[in-house]
């Protein structure tokens, strides 16, 4: 107490002073309108600035749970297109190419669209937590395992295109062989063409892959967009991959090999969308059965 006490007598002239320019500006904000508004105006900017950083802020925060959302909507749209993509197919087919054949068949239109439904892909979103882009063969871990219905050889994708294949799975994590790795291949071509090949990344740069094995009559020029083909389980038909940047012919001449500016930032990964496709392990038990007989 007898510190305060020294203090204030010691700092005197300065409270005083202090005292009489708040008195000062009290009886100027009071008796003066143009000084009174002045004063009011100013304290409405300096709110509003704060308010605006700090809604700024808490958005920025909530960035995370906004992008997770929105992945959430992109696997459920892009489940709804593939739907509607195959029941247009099977109303085509059924329409034109084979009228003469089943025209002694009592096969329905709507049982064709039901058995094309069947073959569905779901998708279960998850977070990256591990990511690598600067070896041969990269990995990315995620957040989801055995217990949220993820099993090995699911295809990963994000809402920009092709992120790898689920190549190990624990009960609450997994690890996808990412794109930019030399042991993945992906089957793919050139949208609206049915001349396919195989893409697989070279270890030079993390923004391009090369489709390669593509044969010497296929038609495409710079700046198509390349997408999956859907002959494998992992992944849909028309999944976006990237853009043809360029292209050459390979050694024998009989096939083009296509520089890929691929469509995904693989350094700057965040929420991704797992395919499950469930028809995958009766497509792959038959198939390898039929290699057995080979």
């Amino acid at each position: 107490m007898q510190r305060l006490i020294e203090f204030i007598i010691e700092k005197r002239h300065w409270i005083v002073f202090i005292l009489c320019e708040i008195f000062s500006f009290t009886l100027l904000y009071h008796n003066n309108v143009y000084q009174h508004s002045m004063i009011l105006t100013s304290a409405n900017n300096i709110t509003s600035k704060i308010s605006a950083t700090a809604h700024s802020v808490f958005a920025y925060l909530e960035l995370a749970g906004t992008n997770r959302d929105l992945v959430e909507r992109y696997g459920a749209l892009e489940s709804e297109v593939i739907d509607l993509r195959r029941q247009i197919a099977a109303l085509n087919t059924n329409k034109t190419d084979f009228n003469a054949l089943i025209l002694n068949d009592s096969v329905p239109v709507d049982s064709i669209v039901k058995a094309g439904k069947s073959h569905k892909y779901n998708y279960i979103t998850a977070d990256v937590i591990n990511n690598s882009t600067s070896y041969l063969n990269n990995y990315i871990t995620i957040n989801k395992g055995s217990k949220d219905g993820i099993k090995p050889d699911m295809g990963v994708v994000s809402p920009k295109g092709v992120i790898g294949i689920v190549t190990t799975v624990s009960n609450n994590m997994s690890v996808v062989i990412s794109l930019l790795s030399s042991k993945l291949r992906v089957s793919c071509k050139v949208k609206d063409t049915h001349f396919f090949g195989s893409l697989k990344w070279k270890n030079n740069d993390v923004k391009y892959a090369y489709l390669e094995e593509l044969p010497s009559h296929a038609t495409f020029q710079a700046g198509d967009t390349v997408v999956t083909t859907g002959m494998t389980p992992a992944f849909p038909p028309s999944v976006m991959v990237g853009t043809v940047e360029s292209y050459d012919r390979q050694k024998d001449d009989n096939f083009f090999s296509l520089k890929v500016r691929l469509s995904t930032d693989f350094q700057s990964l965040g929420s991704l969308c797992v395919i499950s496709n469930t028809m995958a392990d009766e497509q792959t038990a038959l198939e390898r059965e039929v290699r057995k007989n080979d």
